[in-house]
């Protein structure tokens, strides 16, 4: 009998067993934390599951299946051209204009297809961080300073973080390249813009199924969201009409990969968001409601452009869930309770581009080790691009 393993399971038992003892159920604050809880699951499921989540899935699924592994590595590989891979991974995940959950799928479908990781990271942070509409509504809720500041800091933080990344894992990016050289051509399978087409449609499908409500009922982008579901509807019969030039004729099954790589994703990575999910609305709530964590503690804690004030913004930025957009309204209602705008910006640099769902999944598909550092570079910067502008503008 090995005692120092029994000795780590008694531990284990008397944990669990005094954490049910003392569970405080009964208490107001926590029944409504549990309620919270699944609150903020079911908006999660019945906003996120049903339209931007699957189509992220499809996207990933056909990453694997329909572009060559060849292509990911010539532009996004470890042996790729530095400018061209930062830019093309920058570029990439600033147009799709998701939240820090829906870019998953996309970041594994590359990473898995031999992306260094630098620009992995680069595409993974950059995907929800730099949203056009979230910068715009920054500018025009919360000032000018604060949108440009928001915009600027973004586009750097994707391309120093993946820098970061690949300077401190560079030993195992040195093989990963060894690797990649040794491998032989492969052969392309579609011309590059079929390839195009197939994925603008889809994208379109995730960006026109999810175009929020402005604020205006006229103008563009109010003609825009009146039309989104015939926009939905036209880039879905586009994709059908576009899958018959790629199926037709081959003797591999590519319908079959793709829906199989699609559910591939989807069973790594919808249980953790899920799971994530409940545990954030359990700790934090919903915007407007409080969980375990009162909130005027939160607000307190944001008051002026200390060291603290920027860290604790940037920490608990990363942990709360955002959805696309919604970082806006509550960072309007943070500020006029006494937040400043260092702490703001570090919110607005570390909120919506992390969330604790999606560390979850980042540590499914590229370790503890490399979602610890992603993590806290992340933190780090945030913290200290909120306390040099809080001292020019605080």
């Amino acid at each position: 009998m090995n005692w120092k393993d029994e000795f780590k399971n008694l531990l284990l038992i008397a944990g669990i067993f005094s954490v049910c003892f003392y569970l405080p159920v009964g208490s107001d604050r926590f029944n409504n934390a549990v309620m919270e809880a699944f609150y903020l699951v079911k908006w999660y499921a019945r906003e996120h599951v049903l339209t931007d989540i699957p189509p992220a899935f499809f996207i990933a699924g056909g990453i694997s299946v329909f572009i060559s592994q060849a292509s990911v590595m010539k532009y996004l590989g470890a042996r790729a051209n530095k400018i061209l891979a930062y830019g093309v991974a920058s570029v990439s995940g600033g147009i799709l204009a998701v939240c820090s959950c829906t870019v998953l799928p996309l970041f594994a479908g590359i990473y898995k297809m031999g992306a260094g990781l630098g620009p992995a990271s680069t595409f993974l942070y950059s995907g929800p961080a730099i949203n056009i509409l979230a910068i715009v509504l920054t500018a025009r809720i919360l000032g000018l300073e604060l949108g440009i500041a928001r915009a600027v800091g973004a586009i750097v933080f994707s391309i120093v973080i993946g820098l970061m990344m690949h300077l401190i894992f560079r030993k195992e990016e040195e093989a990963k390249a060894a690797a990649q050289a040794a491998m032989p051509e492969m052969e392309v399978k579609r011309p590059l813009w079929l390839n195009a087409i197939f994925f603008a449609s889809i994208t379109g499908i995730l960006v026109f199924a999810n175009w929020g409500k402005p604020g205006e009922s006229t103008g563009l982008w109010a003609n825009i969201y009146a039309a989104k579901w015939f926009i939905t509807f036209a880039l879905l019969t586009a994709f059908g009409m576009i899958l018959v030039p790629f199926f037709k004729g081959k003797k591999r099954n590519d319908s079959g990969e793709w829906l199989y790589s699609t559910w591939s994703f989807a069973k790594q990575i919808l249980p953790l968001l899920l799971f994530g999910v409940l545990i954030a609305g359990a700790l934090l709530g919903r915007p407007g409601h409080e969980g375990l964590i009162p909130s005027d503690w939160v607000q307190k804690a944001l008051g002026g452009n200390s060291l603290r004030a920027n860290f604790f913004a940037s920490f608990a930025g990363a942990f709360m869930y955002f959805a696309t957009l919604t970082e806006v309204p509550i960072l309007q209602g943070l500020i006029g309770n006494g937040m400043g705008k260092g702490p703001a910006l570090a919110l607005l640099l570390a909120g919506p581009a992390l969330s604790l769902p999606s560390m979850l999944v980042i540590r499914s598909v590229m370790g503890t080790k490399k979602t610890v550092v992603f993590v806290s570079l992340v933190i780090i910067m945030s913290t200290t691009t909120g306390m040099i502008f809080g001292a020019f503008f605080g």
